[in-house]
């Protein structure tokens, strides 16, 4: 059994309070509770962790490189949320524990949002994008890893 990382930025600790109309009423653990049973069917575990905190953010991406390389994890699922958009550390981080999958996740549709969403830094570096299809676009980062996972059914 291998496992996925969850791993989720600032302001996502929010979720279900925060602007309910544009991410809804489902909670961080709500989200976390969908990928536990997607990775569970398929004979995986998942392991979560939200920071408001960049740096702790790096930390857990440069671990995940490591255990990816161990063959203990299949890859991460990330929403970096607003750091998306300003932090050129998470692309150094994502490049350099390379060729460790990361699917970028954001709940909203940034491109109809606010022109400075507009760009990503995270998504140069990862392995997916989905955009805008709320938080099912967490189960579907995680389909996707499991469908990279080697061994899986292709």
């Amino acid at each position: 059994m291998s496992t996925i990382l969850l791993l989720n930025g600032p302001n996502l600790n929010l979720l279900g309070t925060r602007e309910p109309a544009l991410y809804g009423s489902t909670t961080l653990a709500d989200v976390q509770a969908l990928c536990e049973r997607v990775c569970q069917t398929a004979g995986h575990s998942l392991e979560a962790f939200q920071s408001n905190h960049e740096g702790a953010l790096i930390d857990h991406i440069h671990s995940a490189g490591q255990r990816f390389k161990s063959g203990e994890l299949l890859g991460v699922v990330f929403n970096p949320g607003a750091y998306t958009h300003t932090s050129v550390a998470l692309f150094d981080a994502i490049t350099g524990v390379a060729p460790m999958p990361l699917m970028e996740v954001h709940i909203s549709n940034v491109h109809a949002r606010e022109a400075f969403r507009h760009h990503s830094y995270v998504s140069p570096a990862a392995a997916g994008v989905i955009i805008g299809l709320g938080v099912e676009g967490y189960t579907v980062a995680v389909q996707a890893l499991l469908r990279r996972a080697p061994n899986a059914p292709r």
